[in-house]
């Protein structure tokens, strides 16, 4: 209701081109969303999350296609670092541990699609409109894919659920949002999600604390997962040296 109130105002001020764009960009955000949850339900919380610190690999190879610049040899070398890291994590892995890792890198992929194309549009509107629009259309798109698939009563959240989903949605989803679309304007995609990348050190931790995953893993796992996180820890003094 509060986006058909503001959308002739948008549509004055930036124009339906750009909307549609954004909402397009909002589609994507929510396919990520979807795609990492179900790389959890296949497989668990931490190969998710270290899967999701493949997104700078992601980055390095599509920021130069879509802002048409030079390839950044430096980024697209962390990103191959990355993916020994990946091969000793799925090598024991089977199923739907597996299925889980391949959900995992597309999820990562997405993440990678709408940063860039958020870092390419980031100057036609505020990132407050920006985020205002991208998770009204992820909202919409979302809600009319859980009606098409899902009986709405057998999905009707308890008042418990409401609070979470407040939490999540405001400050754990919107809020951080527009706190990266802001980040954007002045840093590259690929620095940007970089942060991204701290998150398996402590969702693998917690994941272990609180869901006892690690009776799920094994040894070469952590190796791998220490490989990737490392990589994310060098990068930025590797950078700096190459910009001195």
């Amino acid at each position: 209701m509060v986006f058909l109130v503001k959308l002739p105002t948008l549509i004055k001020e930036i124009g339906s081109k750009a909307i549609f764009r954004f909402a397009g960009i909002g589609v994507i955000t929510a396919l990520h969303w979807v795609t990492f949850y179900a790389s959890i339900n296949y497989a668990n919380a931490s190969i998710a999350l270290v899967c999701l610190a493949t997104t700078s690999f992601f980055i390095a190879l599509i920021e130069p296609l879509f802002l048409r610049r030079k390839i950044q040899w430096l980024d697209l070398g962390i990103g191959v670092v990355i993916f020994p890291g990946m091969v000793l994590i799925v090598s024991n892995l089977q199923g739907g541990m597996l299925t889980g890792v391949y959900l995992g890198l597309l999820s990562a992929m997405l993440a990678a699609t709408f940063v860039t194309l958020n870092k390419k549009y980031i100057e036609d509107a505020t990132p407050l409109r920006i985020t205002f629009i991208e998770m009204v259309s992820s909202a919409l798109f979302l809600s009319l894919a859980i009606l098409y698939y899902y009986d709405f009563e057998s999905l009707m959240p308890t008042m418990s659920d409401w609070v979470y989903l407040i939490i999540l949605a405001l400050l754990c989803t919107t809020l951080a949002q527009y706190l990266a679309m802001s980040s954007l304007r002045h840093l590259s995609a690929f620095n940007s999600v970089l942060i991204v990348n701290l998150e398996p050190v402590y969702g693998i931790l917690l994941a272990a604390i609180l869901l006892k995953e690690y009776n799920e893993l094994t040894m070469t796992f952590y190796i791998g997962a220490a490989i990737i996180v490392s990589v994310v820890f060098i990068y930025p003094f590797l950078k700096r040296r190459q910009v001195h």
